[in-house]
């Protein structure tokens, strides 16, 4: 029984002591005076009776009534029920605060609104004050207090002839029943009769309607959303302007939450002058008025219910965890159901009458049943993770958190895992986890009803039914006897409140209400106590858990296969049979990556450990250990599935003899895992141990006395009972002991928990000590870093391993201090895990004592047994290596720098040898050794998967291409140790991530580091492989080669110097410019004066023009080699002069070559002899120079044949250039000055270079610009994405327009359609000047000139850099993508923008290809002259000369464009020390890929091949040869290099030049020559170069794994396999089938192509017969000529066909069709359309396309020669279909019009019967009909059963397609 009411306290409004405006409430009385012993007086209860503070009113109100909460220190919760009523104020109440609203009206009333009317009231006005009665008690009975409150207030009010000291009186000493469901019914002794109604378990929280007002006032998300954040201890506020709202709303909540209990700070309702409190740092639940609103906008954590608006605010700071799925949803549409059954029904077509809503009493218990289910859901099998750690005195349970969350499968779950960390949880399982208690509702639904609900899942209705039982229990135990309840209390009457008082509430006598309460407290001493009758029981456990949602684990379902694998393994490791285990070791460590396969290992161990150890010999044990480290890797450090805790036992059972009496335990080889440094595992497994022991100490008595009866029961049962069971029973006996026997039993289980921990010590100590401390060091100094996961150190924390590192020595062994720091660490987390758990566990102090003095003795003798230990391990020969390294192939002169290191390779994100998804075996990872050698680095080895058989794996990359070294570390493959790595990219698009072996040292891997840093950046180019190849050869040589180079350079300075200073006037020398980096800065002596002056030297006297006897030997030299040099011999061959009719000056030529630059002292980076209009004079060229950036003036640089036109290159313009010229034309000034006369001389120069080409006027000439269509220049017309901004200013529309030949407003053609007729308006400039658009802005076009800018964005070299970075990662990723898609790999590629740039380059240089054919000369100035205008001007000319297009034209182009006009191949390649911070740069490369680009669209015009490229690809980067190394032939010169070749070579010296290699490789190889080659004469190429058109290079994605890349072709091919094993008794070899593996062996070489296949055949069939080989070459010739012969005589000209074809539009399409298949229909119909010459008639076009069709008679059937007309024709889809390009043939033979995909397709897609067509008729376009083509060529098929719409390319086509449809017709 318990006291209804506690206090009953008067109180009143009282002015507020330092006068402010509010008053304060004042208490009146209280009742009983003085406090109750078991429960003093709250404090505070004035300010909870008026929350938002004690205000006069100026009318009456009618009274209120609420219950505020307050919970005492000892988390007691008072009930205080107020009601509040108004009485006139007293005069003193009124003066005081009439005079505080003046004074406050004085000051300004902005601090807060005055309740009283402005003007200062007239005395006459009344004011009202508050006074409240309060009731406090401990019981929660909101209806009984609210009508014992009105009782009395009723009394007062209305009069009644009652004394209110009785009722009163009465009211206190009433005693109520807790719980049990009983009835009660009181009196107060004023005629009124109450029952109190008590739950029938207490343990169940009573709701009435609150939970169901709460869900109809914030709907379901909302409370879901606060019901979580309750749980994950979030704060949570409820706003509203009724206290009784906010009463029941905070009630029904914490209803919510049961059976977990809330914990913090919980105040429904919060006064105002306690506001602050919402700023504390905890947890809390708080209801506040909403007027105080705007005070708690501030608060940023807080989330914001407002009960009267219906919304919850959740800040963005604050993130509350959902419920984990399925259970979220579940939940949701549960509560909907109840909510609102409507939901369901309407929908119906006939819905039934309407059903009968339940009660809202009803429909609170039902929403609170949802929860109750939800968290039996949730907490199922809870029980079973309950640690009993002590029975007697009182029970101690420990929750193993991990293990649950493990076995529910929810690990990654937010929400749980904050739920079981949270205080509410450790409530429960401190309250509801002992085992022998009374039960409620709870414990039997989550025992008993679990499979029901799991069966009910998807049953909404069942769920609905059980719900609803649920919830009838918990109205039952709200109201058992709802019939009984009979209420009778009198109320005043309706508006009284407004009825005047005669007198206010009077002073009520102390002195009777005491007395009252002394009788009744009398009578109760005198009764016997109360005794709660308990009926407590064993808790039942319910079912074994089960996982919310059985997820399968992805790749590993654990199927039963994989388990008798493990088992497998285990059995052939325990029975010797070491090879069956190894074959089985890689499918094992698959395996158990999946969860049943740890747990089958740790249970196949347990049955080979006898007497708590197992014995084994090395291999065994090598084997046990690689598979428990395998399965401890993925063990989180929580250990969530228990792997951990089964394998502890076994690595301290696990050992192998060392040697006498040394033995090493398998815990020394495990250490490495995050596990073992996490305290909350230690603390679990302690606690499962500890029950296990205590559970034993109550079941082995009652088996040793077994009384007579239980003989009969199986002894199993007995070792059934589980640790709870066994707990509850002694709990059910303790009572019934004698205090000795529980003295006796409270000490045993002390004892035990003792010697677990002094095991556990011991145990801690094993798996954090480290076997090799120079090991350890490493992995804490990484723990320190705060990294524990990755490097899954050993040790403790992060601070402690910190403070390890900071103080550990490096010394070997275990010394002095060093021992204590390891060692201190060690026992410091030790200590604080015994502390913890000691305590927990209620060890004695003395105990816990004695255990702080063991723990240090115990680690210092662990680490004296480790010293013998590691010491005898280290003797151990190392097993499970390869025996030897492989070695590599070498190339000769290349020398081995660092001997192989052994490392594992491993894979680096590409799919390929790998496994994976794209199939094939898995090479990588791999074992092997990483050589380092003068040329390149090199991994050769096997894979580790033994399945994939003995492939040697190699991948090396030439040292100069490294671009990216970063050291990582990995787990090795093999052991799952880990350890150092390397990870090294280079730009020849591999990537070698070596994790070294252990065996390794750190300083043999830096050495290895630094060495390869050395080879990669030498500090001069004279280091690098490619110069010292030749001196290892050749003896003596070095020294001589030097000797050279000194004098030569140093002639040649002083000679230029010299004749500098003879010509120039000294007002030049100082000028400085920049120059291309020099030998000054690459680490040799600058030569005396050459700085300042060698760059500015001017017109050389006429004396040295002519090679006399004036020339000085040295410059002879230069002179005659100059000539021979490439670009010489080009210039010749383009008739653009020669040296001798220079040097006499013919006038008929235009231009001529000038000797100018020979001493290169006009401009560095240029050949010595350079192309110049006839008319300029040497002398004016020094002036022109200095307008262009670093002096590289415009050349000629190759010449049109047809159109005469030239392309010239230059540097881009300083600011005082061209640009200057056209922004001021006004008169020159007096004093001009140095910069204007260049800026006419410049002019003047491109006046020459204009006047000096042919005029082409004839405006009917070929306007080939009109092919120029908007397919090259994408979507802004003409010049679209040249310009990618627009038309910015005046100049681009003019330029645009001139060039486009109208208006540049004009709507740009689509894609590929024929542009306007009138596209080239006859007036084109003569010279277009290709310039950045950076350089000219604002610059006015005159129109008189004869020279026009074009300005065009381009790229710069920063950017190609950034995008090849970009292609590296995309190609070669560095790890494995999570999920590897080709989406992934296009998305990084695109990312890359590298084919954005290929495309930016391909498109202007076409549009520069247009404007030569089309007649005008075209100078191209961007950047520096040497970067991406050597790309633009290598491209222009290879699409336009065909003569580039074969090996010896292609290389020219090379060594003219590239090498003697200096691009910067050392700069840009980053070759020596100084460039390493410049980085690499692939400019070469990025033409390289363009050419690649080209080649794939027309594969007949280049003699050479793809390989070609890719050979050059990766040469220009690997500094084998010498041709592409330095930045100009000045440079070059400089250092003896391009003379030096001739007659210097003796016997056999390796190659220095990569063309003298290609020419000799050449001769023995077709490698580098193309079959499909047959050139037609005089063929401009015109690529298209959209991105869609664009393929990514295989040279960035293929790689051979079996040899290493294959460019280099000595290493590359292996020894022939020998024929002779083939053969038996001399018969023929037999046919022997290989597998090839694409990432594996080089396809080409495997599978080479037809042609080379019979090319070799040949010459091994020439060699058998003993002939001398005939040349491939000379072979090819002669099949190629007899090919020719034979097509003669045949009209057709067949077989001739096949290498040589006619109309050059079907090369390209032929091209197209071999490279790509289908294609789009815009490709279609501009191949197909003769756009490019509109001279060729239908008819002819047909005979070419039916001569290159033969090249394909092979693959044709003989349908082929029933083709009687064919060709591309648009087709309009069935219905709502697209047009579509199809290839049409019309055969008469068969009667049938067939359609194909593209002409070279064999399947037919389509047949139209000739039969059934009814009649041809001329159609009109529809819809999406192609918009270039004319209407008229257009027609319409109408057949029996459809219309067919077609659409030609063009009228005539039309109308002969209709013409021969309509005549077979007629035919038929």
């Amino acid at each position: 029984m318990a006291r209804l009411a506690d206090y009953f306290v008067l109180v009143a409004f009282g002015p507020h002591p330092r006068g402010s405006g509010e008053g304060q409430g004042q208490i009146l009385q209280r009742f009983p005076e003085k406090d109750w012993e078991d429960n003093p007086f709250p404090q505070g209860i004035e300010l909870f009776c008026q929350p938002s503070g004690w205000q006069l009113c100026p009318e009456r109100n009618p009274p209120t009534f609420f219950v505020a909460v307050l919970t005492d220190i000892n988390s007691e919760r008072h009930y205080c029920a107020c009601l509040t009523f108004w009485e006139p104020a007293e005069p003193s109440q009124e003066t005081t605060r009439v005079e505080d609203a003046t004074e406050r009206e004085e000051e300004g009333d902005e601090g807060g609104q005055t309740h009283l009317s402005p003007t200062a009231p007239a005395p006459s006005a009344q004011l009202f004050a508050p006074k409240t009665l309060v009731l406090v008690s401990r019981l929660d009975h909101t209806e009984v207090f609210r009508n014992s409150l009105g009782l009395i207030y009723a009394i007062h009010v209305e009069g009644l002839n009652v004394c209110l000291e009785n009722v009163i009186g009465n009211l206190l000493t009433c005693t109520v029943p807790l719980a049990g469901g009983s009835q009660r019914t009181i009196s107060l002794g004023a005629g009124d009769r109450q029952v109190i109604q008590t739950p029938l378990a207490d343990s169940l929280p009573v709701s009435r309607c609150s939970v169901a007002l709460l869900f109809r006032q914030l709907g379901i998300t909302n409370v879901l959303s606060l019901f979580c954040a309750a749980l994950t201890e979030h704060k949570v506020l409820f706003l509203s302007r009724s206290y009784q709202r906010l009463a029941d709303a905070c009630r029904g909540l914490l209803a919510l939450l049961f059976p977990l209990r809330y914990s913090f700070t919980y105040v429904p309702i919060l006064p105002a002058q306690l506001l602050e409190v919402l700023s504390t740092p905890t947890p809390f639940i708080i209801g506040v008025n909403a007027a105080f609103q705007a005070e708690t906008q501030e608060l940023l954590d807080v989330i914001v219910a407002d009960l009267d608006g219906g919304t919850v605010t959740i800040p963005e700071c604050v993130h509350i965890p959902p419920l984990p799925e399925p259970l979220q949803s579940q939940t949701h549409s549960v509560l909907s159901m109840v909510l609102d059954p409507e939901l369901e029904l309407a929908d119906l077509a006939f819905p039934p009458p309407t059903t009968s809503t339940s009660s809202l009493k009803m429909q609170d218990k039902e929403l609170r049943a949802v929860f109750l289910r939800l968290f039996a859901q949730l907490l199922q099998g809870y029980r079973w993770c309950l640690h009993v750690v002590r029975i007697h005195p009182e029970p101690v349970i420990r929750f193993h958190k991990a293990a649950f969350l493990g076995q529910r499968g929810l690990v990654e779950d937010d929400f749980l895992m904050k739920v079981l960390e949270g205080m509410a949880f450790a409530g429960f399982v401190s309250e509801r986890g002992v085992p022998y208690r009374p039960t409620d509702l709870f414990d039997e639904l989550v025992a008993h009803e679990v499979a029901r609900m799991r069966a009910d899942e998807n049953h909404p209705q069942r769920v609905l039914r059980h719900v609803q039982e649920l919830a009838e229990q918990l109205y039952k135990n709200e109201n058992p006897y709802p019939a009984v309840a009979m209420h009778k209390v009198q109320r005043p009457g309706e508006s009284s409140h407004l009825r005047r008082v005669p007198r206010p509430f009077p002073r009520l006598d102390e002195g009777t209400v005491q007395w009252i309460v002394d009788q009744a407290a009398a009578k109760m001493q005198g009764a016997p106590p109360a005794v709660k009758a308990e009926r407590r029981t064993t808790v039942p456990s319910g079912p074994p858990m089960t996982a919310i949602l059985e997820r399968c684990s992805g790749l590993h379902v654990n199927s039963a296969r994989r388990l008798e694998v493990v088992r497998n393994c285990i059995s052939y490791v325990f029975e010797g049979k070491m090879l069956e285990a190894k074959k089985l070791l890689p499918a094992v460590l698959r395996a158990l990556k999946g969860r049943a396969a740890r747990r089958c290992l740790a249970q196949e161990l347990h049955l080979h450990v006898q007497q708590n150890r197992a014995v084994l010999d090395h291999q065994q044990f090598d084997f046990v250990v690689r598979m428990m480290n395998c399965c401890l890797q993925d063990c989180t450090s929580l250990d969530e599935h228990g792997i951990a805790a089964a394998l502890l036992p076994l690595v301290t059972a696990f050992c192998r003899k060392l040697s006498p009496g040394v033995t090493q335990f398998a815990y020394s080889c495990v250490q490495e895992h995050v596990v073992w440094s996490t305290p909350q595992f230690w603390e679990a497994m302690f606690y499962g141990d500890v029950q296990t022991h205590i559970r034993a100490l109550y079941l082995e008595p009652t088996e040793d006395l077994a009384p007579a009866q239980e003989v009969g029961e199986a002894p199993s049962q007995e070792d059934e009972r589980s640790a709870l069971d066994v707990a509850s029973e002694q709990r059910r006996l303790w009572p019934t002991l004698s205090r000795e026997k529980q003295q006796e039993l409270v000490q045993k289980e002390e004892s035990t928990v003792f010697s677990q921990a002094i095991h556990y010590a011991n145990r801690m100590s094993y798996l954090l000590l480290p076997l090799d401390s120079s090991k350890s060091r490493l992995l804490r100094e990484r723990a320190g870093l705060g990294d524990l996961e990755s490097a899954s150190n050993s040790l403790v924390t992060n601070s402690m391993a910190g403070s390890v590192a900071e103080s550990y020595d490096t010394e070997s062994g275990f010394e002095d201090a060093e021992t204590c720091d390891v060692a201190g660490a060690v026992v410091r987390f030790i200590n604080r895990f015994v502390d913890k758990v000691c305590t927990e566990s209620g060890v004695t102090s003395d105990h816990l004592k004695g255990l702080h003095v063991m723990v240090p003795d115990i680690v210092q003798m662990h680490i004296e047994t480790l010293e013998a230990v590691q010491r005898e391990s280290r003797r151990l020969p190392p097993i499970q290596k390869q025996p030897k390294l492989l070695r590599p192939r070498l190339l000769p002169g290349e020398e081995c720098v660092l001997d192989g290191l052994r490392v594992y390779l491993l894979p680096d994100g590409r799919e390929e040898g790998a496994g994976g998804s794209a199939g094939g075996p898995a090479l990588l990872p791999a074992e092997g050794a990483v050589f380092l050698t003068t040329y390149r680095v090199i991994f050769t080895g096997m894979p580790t998967d033994p399945l994939v058989g003995e492939q040697v794996v190699v991948r090396s990359f030439p040292v100069a291409a490294l671009t990216k070294e970063k050291r990582i570390s990995v787990q090795t493959p093999v052991d799952q140790l880990l350890q150092d790595g390397l990870q090294l990219r280079s730009c020849t698009f591999q990537l070698l991530k070596m994790a070294f072996d252990e065996e390794v040292g750190s300083d043999s891997a830096e050495l290895f580091r630094k060495q390869l840093h050395k080879l990669r950046y030498p500090p001069d180019i004279r280091a690098t492989f490619a110069f010292t190849l030749g001196s290892a050869h050749t003896p003596g040589r070095p020294p001589r080669v030097t000797k050279d180079k000194g004098p030569s350079l140093r002639t040649l300075s002083r000679n230029l110097v010299k004749n500098a200073k003879k010509t120039i006037g000294r007002q030049h020398v100082t000028r400085k410019k920049y120059n291309p980096p020099s030998w000054e800065h690459r680490g040799q002596p600058p030569p005396e004066d050459q700085e300042d002056e060698i760059s500015v030297s001017e017109e050389l006297e006429p004396s040295t023009l002519t090679p006399s006897s004036a020339l000085k030997p040295s410059d002879r030299m230069t002179m005659s080699s100059l000539v021979e040099r490439a670009c010489c011999r080009d210039y010749q061959r383009l008739g653009l002069g020669t040296l001798s009719s220079s040097l006499s000056r013919a006038k008929s030529e235009p231009f001529r070559i000038s000797p100018v630059n020979r001493m290169y002292a006009i401009c560095r980076s240029y050949p010595g002899l350079l192309i110049v209009p006839q008319s300029v004079q040497d002398n004016a060229l020094q002036r022109v120079s200095r307008c262009y950036r670093q002096n590289r003036f415009p050349v000629v640089c190759w010449r049109s044949g047809r159109s005469k036109a030239v392309l010239l290159r230059s540097g881009g313009l300083h600011g005082k250039g061209v640009v200057g010229l056209f922004k001021a034309q006004n008169a020159p000034s007096p004093g001009q000055s140095q910069a204007d006369s260049s800026s006419l001389e410049q002019e003047k120069y491109l006046q020459a270079v204009v006047s000096s080409m042919p005029r082409y006027a004839d405006a009917s000439g070929r306007n080939t610009l009109s092919g120029f269509s908007s397919a090259h220049m994408g979507s802004h017309g003409k010049w679209g994405s040249v310009r990618t901004s627009g038309r910015s200013s005046g100049l681009g529309t003019d330029v645009g327009s001139r060039l486009a030949g109208r208006d540049a407003l004009a709507p740009p053609q689509a894609n590929g359609g024929p542009p306007d007729p009138g596209f080239l308006r006859p007036q084109r400039a003569a010279l277009y000047i290709l310039g950045d658009k950076a350089q000219l802005k604002g610059v006015r076009s005159d129109p008189l000139q004869q020279w026009e800018l074009v300005p065009i964005e381009v790229f710069e070299a920063r950017q190609v850099k950034a995008s090849f970075k970009k292609l590296l990662k995309a190609c070669v990723p560095g790890c494995p993508a999570a999920e590897p898609s080709p989406a992934s790999f296009l998305r990084s590629l695109e990312d890359s923008e590298w084919l954005i740039q290929i495309h930016k380059l391909l498109q202007v240089s076409v549009l520069v290809v247009e404007l030569l054919d089309s007649g005008s000369s075209v100078l191209v100035g961007l950047e520096d002259g040497w970067d991406i205008t050597t790309q633009v001007v290598s491209l222009v000319q290879l699409l336009s000369d065909p003569f580039y297009r074969t090996l010896e034209g292609f290389r020219l182009l090379v060594e003219k464009e590239w090498l003697s006009f200096g691009h910067r191949f050392s700069h840009r390649g980053a070759h020596t020390l100084a460039g390493q911070s410049s980085g690499f740069t692939p400019v070469f490369l990025q033409f390289l890929d363009c050419v690649h680009q080209v080649h794939l669209q027309f594969p007949m015009e280049f003699e050479f091949s793809q390989f070609y490229l890719k050979f050059l690809g990766y040469h220009h980067v690997s500094r084998r040869f010498r041709t592409f190394l330095l930045d100009s032939d000045y440079e070059r010169i400089e250092l003896g290099l391009l003379y030096e070749e001739k007659g210097e070579r003796r016997g056999q010296v390796p190659c220095r030049s990569v063309w003298e290699y290609v020419d000799r490789l050449s001769k023995r190889t077709p490698v580098f020559h193309n079959y499909m080659y047959a050139p037609e004469d005089a063929e401009v190429l015109r690529p298209y170069s959209n991105v869609s058109n664009l393929k990514v290079w295989d040279f960035y994605t293929e790689e051979t794994l079996a040899e290493g890349p294959p460019y280099d072709w000595e290493l590359a091919q292996g020894p022939p396999e020998p024929p002779e094993e083939e053969r038996s008794d001399g018969g023929a070899p037999q046919s022997r089938r290989r597998v090839v593996w694409p990432c594996y062996d080089s396809c080409p070489r495997a599978q080479p192509d037809a042609i080379s296949r019979l090319l070799e055949e040949l010459q091994r069939l020439e060699t058998e017969l003993g002939q001398p080989a005939e040349r491939w070459k000379d072979t090819w010739d002669r099949v190629k000529a007899a090919q020719r012969l034979e097509g003669r005589p045949d009209g057709r000209g067949t077989p001739s066909s096949l290498l040589v074809s006619t109309a050059p539009h079907h090369r390209r399409s032929l091209g197209v069709y071999l490279q790509e298949g289908p294609v789009g229909s815009t490709l279609s119909l501009s191949l197909d359309s003769d756009q490019s010459s509109g001279s060729t008639t239908s008819g002819s076009r047909q005979a070419a396309r039916r001569s290159t069709s033969t090249l394909y008679s092979q693959f044709q059937t003989a349908e082929s020669e029933n083709r009687s007309y064919e060709g591309t024709l648009y087709k309009k889809g069935a219905f709502m279909k697209p047009w579509k390009a199809r290839w049409f043939v019309l055969d008469k033979t068969k009667h049938q019009l067939r359609y194909y995909d593209h002409r070279v397709d064999t399947e037919c897609k389509g047949v139209i019967d000739l039969a059934e067509v009814e009649a041809v008729a001329p159609g009109t376009p529809t819809m999406g009909a192609p918009k270039t083509v004319d209407e008229k060529a257009f027609f319409d098929v109408k057949t029996t059963r459809r219309v067919y719409n077609f659409c030609a390319q063009d009228v005539p086509s039309a109308q002969q397609w209709v013409d021969r449809i309509q005549s077979c017709l007629s035919d038929a």
